[in-house]
């Protein structure tokens, strides 16, 4: 067994890292093309139909059950660290529908021989102390020896069903409120390359390890229409499948978009990941550009997000009481980005 302090860093065993490793989404939408989708069972409300957050399942006329899975291989060395930013992205997509988390299950997949086992004991316990904070242990879970180190949570919640916030729901006028700054994916790569500042690391590892705790808050609240949270397709993706689901244009004001100022001076310096290419591969044939934007400034706006900020689409007259939320719950660089529009789906940039 490998002694810490001479096995090899984490983000050295992988061969991306957070959610900059999934899967572009038009070769997901490909693969996913001649799969069926779930039919006949009136209580299962959500499935994958909408490309939504998660899975929703009726239980009753009061309670909707919330399931999601997400996991990633290490956007950061440290192993606790890496364990919380895993947990928090995880449980995004479960504020991300409204609903409150009530517990978890790991997913484990670790190298064995190549780290120690001092080390992954940190990556779950770091898991595990998110988990908690937002008032859902880790029940269980299952684990594999794996080539690479891949560590994410199943996370359940509940919600009223009429609180249920999809990402479908967008209204034509309504206002799009971001949670987080953008950068993330910009911030992970400059790690690898041993380039980033101590205070962009650390102003990284505050945000990915925030909780998008808004969203519950946000489930019912009157003029909020329409939710989720930009991760790995980048905020030009997430944005594009807010807008296929409610059948309606986007239009994303670029100066006004919150962007982390070391991720814009890195991407300035050609610092970004190979995700955000394939990410405007995958909508560049539904946006429409409508002002010179810079190599970085595209970068940036199709950076993938590791646990990135919620997304919200709601009324002209909602705002003020969302970004109250926002607020509330520590998020305080949560900004208007935008708006929806009777339009065919797709985005603008002006």
């Amino acid at each position: 067994m490998p002694d810490t302090q001479t096995e090899p860093l984490l983000t050295s065993l992988a061969h991306g890292g957070g959610c900059g490793c999934k899967i572009a989404p038009n070769v997901l939408a490909d693969i996913l093309s001649e799969m069926p989708l779930v039919a006949g069972n009136t209580n299962l409300i959500v499935d994958a139909a909408t490309s939504d957050d998660a899975a929703v399942y009726r239980v009753n006329d009061t309670t909707a059950l919330v399931a999601t899975t997400d996991f990633f291989t290490p956007i950061v060395d440290d192993p606790h660290t890496f364990g919380r930013i895993a947990a928090t992205n995880a449980l995004s997509d479960v504020f991300a529908m409204g609903a409150t988390p009530i517990f978890c299950l790991a997913i484990v997949g670790m190298p064995i021989g190549k780290i120690s086992n001092d080390t992954i004991r940190a990556i779950l316990a770091g898991g595990q102390s998110v988990a908690e904070t937002a008032g859902a242990p880790i029940a269980g879970g299952h684990s594999i020896d794996a080539a690479e180190p891949i560590y994410g949570l199943v996370a359940m919640g509940l919600v009223h069903p009429d609180k249920l916030l999809l990402n479908s729901g967008a209204k034509a006028g309504d206002v799009l409120v971001l949670g987080k700054p953008l950068g993330v994916g910009i911030y992970s790569a400059a790690l690898k390359r041993g380039i980033i500042e101590d205070a962009d690391y650390a102003e990284m590892i505050a945000s990915t390890t925030r909780l998008n705790t808004p969203g519950s808050d946000l489930a019912g609240m009157a003029g909020v229409h329409a939710a989720t949270d930009v991760t790995g397709f980048g905020l030009l993706g997430h944005l594009s499948e807010m807008c296929r689901g409610a059948g309606l244009g986007g239009v994303i004001e670029a100066d006004r978009v919150p962007v982390f100022a070391g991720a814009r001076r890195l991407a300035e310096a050609g610092v970004k990941t190979g995700a955000s290419g394939r990410n405007w591969d995958s909508v560049k044939e539904s946006v429409r550009l409508e002002r010179t934007l810079s190599d970085s400034e595209l970068d940036i706006l199709c950076d993938p997000q590791t646990s990135g900020g919620l997304l919200i689409s709601c009324s002209p007259d909602a705002v003020d009481r969302v970004l109250a939320a926002f607020a509330r719950h520590g998020h305080t660089d949560a900004a208007v980005v935008g708006r929806m529009e009777s339009a065919k789906a797709g985005v603008r940039v002006v």
